[in-house]
């Protein structure tokens, strides 16, 4: 477990609603987030474009959320 608690942030380019922009979110995250689009049959862009117009904080910080609650439901 020590691995994942020291996983580094790592700064990504997302294209969402025409328009670039980043995200700075933990590998770990980014994996998880990778296999919960691929469940539900779509792209990472489709899934962050959904969590970006359904968020109430940053945009990273409600990727990690969306993971947190999709792990939560299982």
């Amino acid at each position: 477990m020590g691995d994942i608690l020291s996983s580094k942030v790592i700064k990504r380019s997302v294209s969402i609603a025409g328009h670039t922009t980043s995200v700075s979110i933990e590998e770990p995250f980014w994996i998880l987030l990778q296999k919960i689009a691929k469940q539900e049959g779509r792209s990472m862009a489709a899934l962050i474009a959904d969590v970006d117009e359904r968020r109430g904080t940053n945009l990273s910080s409600a990727l990690r959320l969306y993971a947190l609650n999709h792990l939560q439901q299982k």
